[in-house]
Order: C-alpha cells, then structure tokens, then sequence
C-alpha cells in the first residue's frame, strides 16, 4: 500500500477517535470482565447498543457519547474559524452544550457527563464564573478527548500545538501533570500525522523539540539524557512544565511492545497491566501500546483497546486516533465508516480539518 499522505493521516485520527468513541457506547465501564462477556460475548468487533441500567442507556449502536459530541463541537469551531479561537469554542460550550446539562452524571447529550465538564458546568452556570476559572483537578484523559483535534490542527507546528492544547485544557483540568501528559499525548499525535513512527526514536524527537524551545517542558538533561555539564545555566522554567517526563513514556512504551522477550497476551490484556480505571497515567500507557503493536492494523488496535473492559470507551478514542493517524483515513475498513451514524457529516469535518494542516493560523484569545 502507498504511504498514507499528512491530509489522509490527519483525517485518520480524527475519524479513528470518533469510531473508539462510538464502539465504547455499548460496553462503557465493564470492571467485570465475566459480566462484559455475559452481556457481549468474548469478543466485541462492532457498535452495540448499550443494556438496560447501563451507561448511555438509550442510545444506538453507532451513535456519540457526550465526549465524540464535545469533540464534533471543538472540529466545527476550528473549520468555521480556521484555526483554535478559545472565545468561539467557549461560545459553543455555552450555547450547545451546558443548556443541556443539570449536573449530574448520566445525563446530558450521549447519556452520560464526565466529571470535569460536570465542574466546568458548574463553576460557570451555577456560580458565574468566566471561562479561565471553570478547571478543575480530575485526573481523566477528557481534555484529551476533544484537543487531539488541535493536535490535527497544529501537527506542523509543535510550539502552536503546545500552545493551543495547553490553554484549551486548562479550562477544564488544572492538574499540571495531567495537563503535561495531555500535551504531550497532542506532541506524539502531531508527530505520527508528520509521518514519525512510534517507536524508539519518537521520544528523542520530542526531546529536540523541547531545546529548541518549541515544547514548553523543563529539561536539564543534554541529548540521550547525560547530564548537565558543570556550569550550565538552569534552563527556563516560566510557562514550562516540570518535568518532559510525560514525552518519555512513548518510547519506553513502544519499545516494550517490540521487545519479543515482552508479550502481553493477547493484546486486550493491556489494560490489566497498566490498569482499566480512567485516570490519565492509566490509559495513556495502554493506547501508546496498543497503537504501537498494531501500526499498520487499526482494526486490531481499536478492538483491542475495547475488549479490555474498564474505561474501554477512553481507551478507544486515544488508541483510534494513534492508530488512524499511523494508517490514514485510507486504511480504516470502511465497515466502521459505515457503522457511524452521521458518518458522512463527521469524514466532511475530518477532511476540512485535515486540509486546513500546515496552512498558518493565528489563535484567537479568549
């Protein structure tokens, strides 16, 4: 097969995301696996409709739970506006959104709210807060649900990149670590739209960015990571976050799934080893895994993040983008194309989104 082009891998991820998301809607949050199988059989391939009492309980096979709905907004915002305007983003949220909400968890648009958007609806509909003071300290990959699509965006532009997801992020999580790892999730996206590879090399590349200063990530380290030399200045530390440890991890990850001495067996059991809940340093490990031991193959590696029970639906839309950024729109088989109500209005954003990469674009403040 042709290599995939930066338009058609940047489609890729974005409709990859949204097919883990629409997957996750039948079999959202099984801890147990035994009653996952009961209710799904041993092995999940397609969109199923939620059971009675479950999460997303109403909706249909194919259909977008709350985060694919807050992801479709955030790609509306950057076509119409081309490019990341936080004024016209939040404008959405306020307009679209919130008047749909009362708080609560299952309830909302796609049947269910996750925690950090619950406070986000609070601080600024309850309490009347301005956009700016609505984060909150939840430890979830939500932010990254809906900024892998800036990561689209800004895939040619690394320090824009940082930028946009830094300050998108921060208007629902204010976890610095958290939204370290959010960034740096957006960093190994863009770069895999590039046409980097996930694997040993890809953190390295990060690295590089970091001293030239196009990822805002504190480093003291000199390259391979040898230390300082002796009368180094400590490097900046404004607008930088701590540690470029969150830029690490992918290497070491994909390093372990091509290590034939390391096997995880099968490959669904991923979420065993680096954990099934929904914080952020739980699934990031299993998507980079998953995407990395299946780079030409998405099928394997969404459904392989979906059979792992948990917060399989998360785990879906970051694998699914990893996975279609590497294989391009071009290799998704169309049967989960086909599957995905709306399927056509969401490939249109995909492919407005990914024409509009590498094109320059000023961000517009909030």
């Amino acid at each position: 097969m042709a290599e995939p082009t930066i338009q058609d891998r940047a489609a890729g991820a974005i409709m990859g995301a949204f097919i883990g998301d629409a997957l996750g809607v039948g079999p959202h949050w099984y801890y147990d696996l035994e009653e996952l199988h009961r209710d799904y059989g041993d092995w999940i391939t397609t969109y199923t409709d939620p059971k009675p009492g479950r999460y997303h309980e109403g909706l249909k096979a194919g259909q977008l739970s709350q985060a694919g709905i807050i992801l479709r907004l955030m790609l509306r915002s950057l076509v119409e506006r081309g490019g990341y305007d936080e004024a016209d983003f939040c404008r959405r949220m306020d307009e679209e959104l919130f008047p749909l909400l009362d708080g609560t968890p299952a309830n909302g648009p796609g049947g269910y709210t996750s925690q950090s958007i619950r406070n986000a609806w609070r601080k600024r509909v309850e309490e009347g807060l301005p956009w700016g003071q609505t984060g909150g300290n939840a430890d979830t990959t939500e932010a990254i649900e809906r900024t892998l699509a800036l990561a689209v965006r800004y895939a040619m532009q690394p320090h824009e990149l940082a930028t946009a997801i830094s300050d998108n992020a921060r208007l629902t999580q204010t976890d610095d670590v958290v939204l370290s790892m959010t960034v740096a999730y957006g960093a190994v996206l863009g770069l895999l739209i590039q046409g980097h590879k996930l694997d040993k090399n890809l953190s390295s590349t990060m690295m590089q960015l970091v001293k030239t200063g196009q990822l805002p990530f504190h480093a003291v380290t000199h390259s391979d990571l040898q230390p300082p030399r002796p009368g180094d200045p400590d490097p900046p530390r404004a607008g930088r976050f701590a540690s470029p440890d969150a830029l690490l991890t992918p290497s070491y990850i994909s390093t372990a799934a091509a290590d034939p001495a390391i096997r995880i067996e099968p490959a669904w059991k991923v979420s065993l080893v680096y954990g099934m809940p929904c914080a952020i340093y739980h699934q990031l490990p299993a998507a980079y895994y998953l995407a990395a031991r299946f780079p030409h193959d998405f099928e394997s590696a969404v459904l392989h993040a979906l059979n792992g029970g948990g917060q399989n639906q998360a785990r879906a839309i970051l694998t699914g983008a990893l996975a279609g950024a590497q294989t391009g729109l071009s290799g998704i088989p169309q049967r989960f194309l086909d599957g995905l109500e709306e399927d056509e209005t969401l490939r249109q954003l995909a492919m407005d989104l990914a024409a509009k990469v590498g094109t320059p674009a000023a961000r517009r403040g909030g």
